[in-house]
């Protein structure tokens, strides 16, 4: 029996860590790299007499995400200890929310693949729930035994609950990638994977195409990268189906995966909810969210990427790939809309072009992001307009931005005067070197004549190298089959 007679089904649990300066019930800090158990308060590790304190700005966070993806945001919703023994856990139990989670419901549209297979699918998500992270288990350079960091003891977490929507690792890693632009775009989470302010839990499970009952799931924990996450899922799938197909079953579980084989191997059996004991905080009152505080928080919301996206294509032409890509991050967006700010509405497209295309490269070339770009927008805009207006062609106008990345000047102007770049539009003085180029290649004209399109362009190219590239090569066309009579 082959792969295709089995359907996927995934679901994936995000971890976003929440961008306060404090953690969610103290005032210790939240900041990446400290020494080992420096940023551990009494509250965080819960000693005797202590009392957690609400963050206020990890609620805003949960109600901006809430209202990001049209979710319910609860009026009250509560916090409740959910109890279970690991060794960075110092408390014995984790402050999470259960049955009455902060946000509820929302859509994430996502579109997965490229070119003309590409398709938009919208994946439901069930719930968004604020928690403390736990602390972290440091297994190296401890010479077999294991150190704890307390550290991260506290965190503030919004964790991110989808339906099993979602039926292929591909769509899997675009809901991820969709969601992690999401909560960067609206400035609630840095997303920083490597350093584990991002990261997905992913619930797979298997079933004979045409069932309508789930297969037993198996969960894989703590994946930090989109490749890991697509890998980790087509391993566990196919290893899945493998043991179905042998006569196997699958058990409900917990397991990692392990980047250096790209296996999956079981951690634990997976516990149901009512292994963990939920019950309410009794140090917390439940958190009351007023109408009032919610549409503060809406009047304060940036334009999102969806809206933004209809606006290019509405406003600006552009087509709905071309917009999806601008609005994939916040920060080219901004960039894109600034170069268009600079250049004129009516260089949106070639703006568009020039973002997507060289700048892109040469920033994916540099291990750079857009915000770190030696060409700001500005100057992109200058290069754009000389190049709608003929004073250079697109080929010297990559030559005007490797000099403006490389800092030779501090326009396209600049560069183009310095560098005598500016394009001959002279038809007098094309025309003697199309004359020059025509007595010194009378083969290809004869070829030409013959039939040969093959030659024209070879013509056209002597007297593009004529002219250094300064020739517009729509006017040295036109003037050549001119001069050839055709």
């Amino acid at each position: 029996m082959s792969r295709s007679d089995w359907e996927v089904v995934i679901g994936l649990e995000v971890h976003a860590q929440l961008n306060t300066a404090s953690k969610i019930f103290s005032g210790a800090s939240t900041a990446f790299g400290a020494e080992p158990n420096r940023q551990a308060s009494a509250v965080d590790i819960a000693l005797p007499g202590v009392l957690p304190v609400l963050n206020r700005g990890a609620v805003e966070r949960a109600i901006r995400f809430g209202l990001a993806i049209g979710a319910h945001v609860a009026e009250k919703s509560v916090f409740a200890r959910k109890n279970y023994f690991y060794p960075d856990l110092p408390k014995g139990y984790q402050i999470s929310q259960m049955d009455l989670p902060v946000v509820v419901g929302g859509t994430i549209t996502i579109r997965v693949g490229e070119g003309e297979s590409a398709y938009e699918k919208t994946v439901r998500l069930t719930r968004a729930h604020l928690e403390e992270d736990a602390g972290k288990s440091l297994h190296e350079d401890f010479h077999g035994m294991t150190g704890i960091d307390l550290n991260r003891a506290g965190t503030p977490l919004l964790e991110i609950v989808s339906e099993p929507d979602m039926r292929s690792s591909a769509e899997a890693v675009a809901y991820a990638r969709a969601l992690h632009a999401l909560v960067r775009w609206i400035d609630i989470c840095d997303g920083n994977m490597q350093e584990g302010s991002f990261r997905c839990d992913a619930n797979v499970s298997v079933r004979r195409k045409g069932a309508t009952e789930f297969g037993t799931r198996r969960e894989i924990k703590n994946l930090n990268s989109f490749r890991f996450l697509q890998q980790a899922i087509d391993y566990e799938v196919q290893w899945q189906i493998d043991t179905l197909e042998d006569g196997g079953r699958i058990e409900q579980a917990t397991v990692l995966f392990d980047p250096d084989t790209g296996e999956t191997r079981m951690m634990r059996s997976k516990e149901d909810a009512h292994d963990y004991r939920y019950f309410p905080d009794p140090d917390l009152l439940p958190l009351m969210i007023a109408p009032e505080w919610k549409a503060r928080v809406q009047a304060e919301m940036p334009e999102l990427p969806g809206a933004m996206k209809g606006r290019f294509m509405d406003d600006w032409g552009l087509s709905a790939y071309d917009a999806t890509t601008l609005t994939a991050s916040k920060e080219v967006a901004d960039f894109y809309q600034a170069t268009v700010s600079a250049a004129g509405a009516a260089l949106a497209k070639p703006c568009a072009n020039w973002v997507m295309g060289e700048l892109a490269a040469r920033l994916n070339k540099a291990e750079l992001d857009v915000a770190a770009s030696p060409v700001s927008p500005a100057q992109l805009a200058g290069l754009v307009a000389r190049i709608a207006d003929n004073s250079i062609s697109n080929a010297i106008g990559k030559k005007v931005f490797e000099a403006l990345w490389n800092g030779e000047g501090a326009t396209a102007d600049e560069i183009i005067a310095t560098q005598g770049l500016r394009q001959v539009t002279d038809s007098g003085a094309i025309e003697a070197m199309i004359d020059e180029v025509l007595a010194a290649n009378q083969k290809s004209v004869e070829e030409f004549r013959a039939g040969k399109e093959k030659a024209f362009n070879a013509l056209v190219g002597q007297v593009m190298k004529a002219s250094k590239g300064k020739a517009g090569p729509a006017q040295v066309n036109a003037l050549l089959r001119k001069k050839l009579g055709a």
